[in-house]
């Protein structure tokens, strides 16, 4: 497949300052909500503002979510979550009412800027072995249907957000560029439809999944400063893997005969915790080189111009999925409560700076912790730790991350608060036998990125995620034989 299509998904500082904004009129930003105490909307609706994000796209199409992004003017792209797709492909009544519920109402009723419809996300990806294949064009046939009956067609435009698998070159190089083999027919049903519907092609493309899955992936070629040797493509020079990916797109799209099919880049981003590349260096790199690289509208050698992309993501989601890889939970530019992570100039805000979150609230000042009493060899502490974590997020712990150099104590306390945090610090969330305690100083490491978090008061809204109670362990035993090895 080559490095400019890598990618399966199981799902510099500031040298130069630009201020130019986006001639595709605005930035956009991805905004998932799964996490245990996600920020109440309102808040990140203001987060979105005050860093001058002009295009959002949720994964669904949360009531409360979209009515806090009335009046704003904000573009947005609702999404329908894969496992709605039989539903919605069988019924065609089904998908008109999703239509009057999710589209209508917030157009008429909270004047709310929604452009487009995600019908599904990465249907097509390779380790879904087909599950999605047979119902995603029909149902966004009737999702189509619906908006033309509703009157909204010429306003919001329906489509697909593949992931890059979806496409390969036998060569490696972009010039050689077509659809996977075995979706071929069905993405050819697909781009036509878009192309008679004058709707996008989205596709999301994830340098750092490629460096994940690669030991031998060209660590430079998957940034923008030019450092990696080059690809050479019949005279056209490829030095990072962005263009190149995007650029095989293009040709695919343009061997089939739809070269003028317009493309957005659904999601792109780096995470910052959870892997040994994964890291705040690396993310901090990649996003400001990707905005350096698409502010003056050059785009890719096969598509000049602006580039229509969404950032992944505004926000870390501690209960996300990590089956392909602890540092999912880790993409935010944000971290949980709305905190910069790095800098990084958007060049939308005077100062260059990303702006904080405001008004957040926090529980309590305190901290459950391993108690000092307590020996590493006492039974207890095994099973403890695996309890915590099955329920709670350890992704901050192992090799290369931002926890990775705590003691044996330190990996079984920030385990023990992380459970605690999440459980909205019950008494209860940290009574594990004889080895816990709650403290009231703050046992972050002066040194070093780690942190034990506070967690902030939950969100009471309907989109709420209600983990306010002590959770049974969910069987992540992976994170016990992480423990063990480092007690032992």
């Amino acid at each position: 497949m080559g490095w400019v299509s890598v990618q399966s998904r199981v799902n510099i500082g500031l040298a130069c300052l630009f201020i130019v904004m986006w001639s595709v009129g605005g930035i956009g930003v991805n905004w998932g909500t799964q996490s245990t105490h996600p920020l109440p909307p309102d808040t990140i609706v203001r987060l979105l503002k005050e860093n001058g994000f002009q295009r959002v796209k949720p994964f669904d199409a949360e009531y409360d979510t979209l009515k806090a992004l009335g009046n704003t003017g904000i573009e947005v792209m609702v999404g329908i979550p894969n496992d709605m797709l039989a539903t919605l492909s069988g019924s065609m009544k089904a998908a008109e009412k999703w239509v009057a519920k999710n589209v209508t109402q917030h157009i008429t009723s909270n004047n709310v800027n929604i452009r487009y419809v995600a019908v599904g996300n990465e249907p097509f990806l390779e380790t879904y072995n087909g599950s999605y294949l047979e119902i995603t064009f029909p149902a966004l046939r009737n999702i189509q249907a619906a908006l033309v009956k509703a009157g909204h067609n010429n306003q919001v435009k329906v489509t697909v957000p593949q992931n890059a698998d979806v496409y390969a070159s036998s060569s490696g190089l972009p010039s050689d560029g077509d659809f996977r083999a075995d979706i071929h027919e069905v993405m050819l049903t697909i781009v036509n439809f878009l192309s008679v519907s004058s709707a996008p092609f989205t596709v999301n493309i994830y340098p750092f999944i490629s460096l994940y899955a690669e030991p031998n992936f060209p660590v430079e070629y998957a940034f923008f400063d030019g450092n990696a040797s080059p690809i050479n493509d019949g005279g056209t020079s490829y030095t990072n893997m962005f263009d190149a990916n995007l650029d095989t797109l293009a040709r695919a799209l343009q061997r089939n005969g739809f070269s003028d099919l317009p493309i957005i880049v659904g999601e792109i981003g780096w995470p910052t915790d959870g892997n040994r590349n994964a890291n705040i260096e690396y993310a901090r790199r990649f996003n400001q080189g990707l905005m350096s690289h698409i502010s003056g509208g050059r785009g890719t050698p096969m598509r000049p111009g602006p580039i229509d992309a969404y950032l992944f993501s505004l926000i870390d989601e501690d209960a996300k999925s990590i089956a392909p890889g602890n540092f999912e939970r880790h993409w935010g530019i944000f971290t949980y409560d709305g905190l910069p992570k790095y800098p990084l100039n958007l060049g939308t805000t005077n100062s260059g700076a990303l702006v904080r979150a405001n008004g957040v609230q926090y529980l309590q000042k305190k901290w459950c912790v391993m108690n000092p009493s307590a020996r590493l060899d006492d039974p207890s502490v095994a099973p403890s730790v695996d309890y915590a974590c099955s329920s709670a997020d350890c992704t901050s712990l192992g090799y290369g991350t931002s926890c990775g150099d705590l003691d044996s104590r330190g990996n079984i306390s920030y385990a023990f608060n992380s459970y605690f945090q999440q459980n909205n610090q019950l008494d209860e969330a940290c009574k594990f036998p004889n080895v816990s305690v709650i403290v009231k100083t703050d046992p972050t490491p002066t040194v070093g990125n780690c942190k034990f978090n506070i967690m902030i008061q939950p969100y009471n809204g309907s989109a709420e995620r209600r983990f306010g109670y002590v959770q049974k362990p969910s069987g992540m035993i992976s994170f016990l034989v992480l423990i063990l090895l480092l007690v032992l």
